[in-house]
């Protein structure tokens, strides 16, 4: 019988569905009768298949449809697009690889078609005047990239750094005079107009590489650990500066590493002495919507994991960048500003206030800027779907250039807003630029590219995913936290994916907006801040001060604002989970997996985190649903007793003490989500030491290596899911030990792959890389700039004025809170800096209704 496997070695659909039509012509033309009934529609691969059953009524003969070649096209379609008498599929046979047919259901003859002739498909359905319009407005950012070597298989999608690297070897190998794009780079390494690794006097491939051998010599005479100091006078007669090494040791490594890369260019010696080099001290980071703040903000409209992430982003950076500049014998400050906006209404948090040190942090602030109006700074709040009116003049008001005493080397945006007043910045000021989406709002609403004239005036999606496309195709580099984020799973397009081509139509066609296989794309996956969250054997870091509050959030028999049920058996293991409580999250799924598994209930007590007990308290519908359906299954499963609610928790500290007391009762924590984009609480369970089961669907997927360091379940098979942890506590019942073989497990794959010391490494060598690969890269980066910033102006920026600004009048003055200039007596607050952004790109976004 045909298989898939037959498919994947012609490489291509068109190739093998004509005969599969054949093969089945009786049915397929029932099918596609059936397909063609309603008319004009685009229909979903559960509705193709829906349809087809009611066709093939027969299982034997459904089966075997099904199970050949047309079963597999059919299986990897995501859409089909109805205009009779054609059927138009889009087919996706492998993760970030698309193919698009049209059928003619008369005869069931195969044509191929391009994405923009789906997309024209598509746009019939809903506005045929612009379908058919051969003026319709397209962007395609793809004919820009044509220099650009691209990854080929889907399995390398994420790995960008490495291949960049590889990508530079071919540029630099050949003659010598090949690798002077490497000498014209270290000609432009400084600190604050001080030349750092060469000067001029080494301009050249062969003097480099000529002095380089007549150091190595030198060093090789000296002890390891020699200071620079002792010789830096003789090496700055060679040509030499500092920036090489702190000891004779270091610069000898860093120094015979160039030498091989000059001689023949390999990309692990490449990615190595690029990542040694001098190149990163002073970092913005942009994230303008919500609430910012250290304490007191969570919760807050637009506020949530988001502050989280940056705020330990940050501590990491700093510490990474002063061990390299120290390792590199420099006596250079780092300097990171987190740039946010300024609320004068600040509900009670410090988000009015303008600078604020980055608490654990030396060099590190958050500098707050105001939205401004014609008539004045804005006031009041304004949620992140409404922000788009006032990002150019926070932009021209950011005072980065002052704060910093110049140029930062490396700016990161964050979200749509940060993404694209980071593009802003970094078109400006002419550095490197990534960026970081935490969740694209494309994805969470189905068909709302298609349907954005319905959704635009309460989302203002046009706005948004005009913003991600071109954020996307600004940036040198993108960071995602899982490889799920870009090009998703078999099965579902990944979030960046799904912006390869779509269309707003009446707007704008996108035949081209992101290609997943473009070397940009790399996964670095946060951590958990470990002095919060450790594993529960550390017993001289235990937070006991929180033991009591602990022991009457899961233990005492009273109901009240904290928490409802009890535990009548507390010796039993306790199951675990924290979420919001939204449909997505599933807690309620995992309380009627719970209820309905007596064998589970035998064995383990089941404790959630989530939400409110009083729907009346909740201003979320979907929330408060969920909390109706919460109260239902305690009742209907009986589940006093052996069941605890607790309301949301907000202090991380006492979190990870939470974690800690639950592992001590050698339990398990549980995610039971429908999807899950990443799965921070998987990485803070782990890190404490809980054995952990979590969805198959998205991210965890990815952290856990499924029976080794934790389980997966499927959200969608409860019994199934409640089974495997039954099984995993009766076999701990009956060997303790396998309790802490998985406990070990769980903590050995965090601390090898999911830290934020890993992550802050492979952010600066990002930096360290991509600022060598723009230079090379020069000509194409500013023919395509140039492309975005027309995209930029006759699209975006008119799509910002159908965005309505509060009523609310501004504000004139606000007082000004004490700036880094204030604390030092060689700068002043004064000046104000500009950017001509009639000339700018843009960078993306997303998030969805809620902070991720």
């Amino acid at each position: 019988m045909p298989s898939a496997a037959a498919l994947r070695r012609t490489n291509s659909v068109v190739d093998n569905m004509p005969d599969a039509l054949r093969q089945s012509r009786y049915h397929m033309k029932r099918c596609f009768a059936k397909y063609l009934e309603q008319g004009r529609r685009i229909i979903k691969l559960h509705h193709l298949m829906e349809e087809m059953e009611q066709v093939i009524d027969d299982k034997s003969e459904r089966s075997q449809v099904l199970e050949g070649i047309l079963g597999y096209i059919l299986s990897s379609t995501q859409e089909a697009v109805v205009d009779p008498p054609y059927v138009a599929f889009a087919i996706r046979p492998n993760p970030g690889v698309w193919e698009f047919v049209r059928v003619n259901s008369e005869d069931l003859s195969v044509e191929p078609i391009t994405p923009t002739d789906y997309l024209k498909f598509k746009e019939r359905v809903h506005d045929e005047k612009w379908a058919t319009d051969e003026n319709s407005f397209e962007a395609d950012f793809g004919a820009f990239d044509f220099q650009i070597p691209h990854l080929n298989l889907s399995s390398s999608i994420g790995n960008g750094l490495q291949f960049t690297s590889k990508f530079l070897t071919t540029k630099l190998t050949g003659k010598l005079e090949k690798t002077q794009a490497i000498v014209d780079y270290l000609l432009t390494l400084n600190h604050q107009g001080e030349s750092l690794v060469i000067n001029d006097t080494l301009n050249s491939a062969a003097k480099l590489q000529m002095a380089l051998v007549v150091a190595d010599a030198f060093l090789s005479g000296l002890p390891k650990d020699t200071a620079y100091q002792n010789f830096e006078l003789r090496f700055k007669e060679w040509g030499f500066e500092r920036g090489w090494g702190d000891t004779a040791g270091r610069v000898k490594e860093t120094m015979r590493t160039l030498s091989e890369v000059l001689q023949a260019p390999d990309p692990v010696n490449l990615e190595k002495f690029l990542s040694m080099l001098p190149t990163i001290f002073n970092v913005v980071i942009f994230s303008v919507h919500g609430y910012f703040g250290q304490a007191d903000v969570l919760g807050l409209p637009d506020t949530g994991g988001q502050v989280v992430y940056i705020l330990d982003q940050v501590k990491s950076l700093e510490a990474e960048l002063l061990l390299r500049i120290k390792q590199l014998g420099l006596n250079v400050k780092p300097q990171i500003l987190v740039v946010t906006r300024l609320i004068p209404d600040a509900r009670g948090t410090k988000c009015h206030q303008e600078l604020e040190p980055v608490n654990d942090t030396k060099h590190s602030h958050i500098l707050r800027v105001p939205f401004q109006t014609d008539k004045g700074i804005l006031p009041q709040w304004v949620s992140r779907f409404d922000i788009y009116p006032y990002l150019e003049r926070f932009t021209q008001a950011s005072k980065i250039l002052e704060f910093m005493d110049g140029k930062p080397d490396l700016v990161i945006g964050n979200y749509t807003d940060g993404n694209l007043v980071a593009s802003l910045i970094a078109r400006k000021l002419g550095i490197t630029q990534g960026t970081i989406a935490h969740a694209l709002e494309k994805t969470k609403y189905e068909d709302s590219d298609v349907n954005w004239k319905e959704l635009d005036p309460k989302y203002h999606f046009s706005c948004q995913f005009m913003a991600d496309t071109v954020a996307m195709n600004a940036a040198d580099f993108i960071i995602t936290s899982t490889y799920q984020e870009i090009a998703g799973s078999k099965d579902r397009p990944g979030q960046y994916e799904s912006h390869a081509a779509f269309t707003l139509p009446g707007l704008c066609r996108v035949v081209s907006g992101i290609n997943v296989f473009d070397p940009k794309f790399n996964i670095a996956a946060p951590g958990a801040d470990q002095s919060i969250y450790f594993p529960n054997t550390d017993k001289e870091n235990r937070l006991s001060q929180f033991h009591p509050a602990i022991e009457d959030l899961l233990f005492s028999k009273g109901d009240n604002v904290e928490h409802t049920g009890y535990l009548s058996e507390r010796r039993k293991p306790i199951v675990f989970s924290m979420a919001r409580l939204d449909v997505v999250k599933n807690l309620s799924g995992l309380v009627e997996w719970y209820g309905k598994n007596k064998k589970l209930r035998n064995l383990v007590n089941l404790v959630i985190v989530g939400g409110f007990f009083d729907p009346s308290k909740s201003k979320d519908r979907e929330e408060m649903a969920e909390i109706k359906k919460m109260h239902d299954l305690i009742d209907k499963y009986q589940l006093k007793g052996q069941f605890r609610w607790i309301a949301a928790q907000t202090n991380r500290y006492r979190n990870g003490e939470l974690y800690r007391c639950i592992a001590d009762t050698r339990g398990a924590f549980v995610q039971p989500a429908l999807y899950e984009a990443f799965g921070l609480t998987v990485i803070e369970a782990m890190n404490c030491g809980l054995p952990t089961f979590a969805t198959n669907q998205g991210g965890p997927a990815e952290i856990i290596v499924d029976g080794v360091s934790g389980f997966h379940i499927d959200p969608l098979n409860g019994d199934e899911s409640s089974n495997k942890i039954a099984d995993f506590f009766e076999k701990c019942k009956a060997d303790p030990s396998h309790w802490n073989v998985i406990s070990a497990a769980g903590l050995q794959r965090i601390n090898e792959c999911y830290t934020w010391k890993i992550y802050a490494n492979k952010l600066i060598n990002m930096g360290n890389i991509y600022t060598f690969w723009r230079q090379v890269n020069k000509e194409q980066k500013e023919a395509k700039q140039r492309y975005i910033q027309m995209f930029y102006n006759l699209i975006f920026k008119n799509l910002v004025k159908t965005v309505p600004v509060p009523s609310d009048e501004p504000q004139q003055t606000v007082s000004k809170q004490p700036s880094l200039k204030s604390q030092s007596a060689s700068m002043h607050l004064c000046a104000t800096f500009t950017v001509q952004i009639a000339k700018v790109r843009f960078i993306y976004s997303p998030e969805l209704a809620q902070d991720s």
